[in-house]
């Protein structure tokens, strides 16, 4: 009786864990974009209307994508853009923004391509990489080897890691696509491609944990 109370409250807690953290990331996210304006509406407004704050920055972001779509919107955004690259202090820190914004969403954005191997951080013990491109040209007429762009992410933040220039010889490719490797990472290890399988089959049963399945399956 144990056991099996044990089992579905594990098949509940798999059920029902992604959907809270799914509607607390959904209420702290709207809660920061309807806070951005809500300082300037409740000065002018006698009372406080909900969600009105996220509206409002919706629109300004949108407006402001439909101009930079555009001939006179590009020269309008260029023109602000000039003035912030001469003030001293605000030009470093818009210039640092924006290549941020543009490394990951801008037209040259780092894309992974592939998830390899790579013996870090010492010889013997392997880590999950990202292929992000080839290497620095420079770099390899001075090693005289070929070389490859690999970005390791940090657990459970993927927006950091290292960037390593790794000979191509020395890499160990997988067949994982990035998405399943970025689970590996931001799980710490705990969701693989075959463990994931595993709880969706609990999570419609719940006759048994993960773990169990996993055992009874091997031969």
């Amino acid at each position: 009786m144990a056991k099996r109370f044990r089992n579905y409250l594990l098949a509940g807690l798999i059920v029902l864990f992604p959907i809270y953290a799914t509607y607390y990331v959904i209420i702290v996210l709207f809660n920061f974009i309807d806070g951005m304006l809500r300082p300037l509406i409740d000065r002018y407004l006698p009372y406080h209307i909900p969600g009105l704050g996220a509206l409002l920055t919706i629109g300004i972001v949108f407006l402001t994508g439909l101009l930079a779509t555009n001939f006179i919107g590009r020269q309008i955004i260029r023109y602000g853009e000039n003035l912030l690259l001469r003030m001293p202090f605000v030009r470093n820190v818009y210039l640092l923004f924006k290549q941020i914004v543009d490394a990951f969403w801008g037209p040259g954005k780092v894309t992974f391509r592939q998830v390899v191997l790579m013996e870090f951080p010492r010889q013997g013990m392997y880590s999950i990489g990202f292929v992000t491109g080839e290497g620095v040209r420079e770099a390899e007429e001075r090693v005289e080897k070929s070389m490859v762009s690999v970005f390791i992410v940090t657990t459970p933040n993927p927006t950091t890691g290292f960037l390593f220039l790794v000979p191509r010889e020395e890499l160990v490719y997988l067949d994982m696509s990035v998405e399943e490797g970025l689970k590996l990472v931001i799980s710490g290890g705990i969701i693989s491609p075959s463990y994931e399988q595993v709880a969706e089959q609990v999570s419609k049963n719940g006759s048994a944990s993960p773990d169990q399945v996993l055992d009874e399956s091997q031969p």
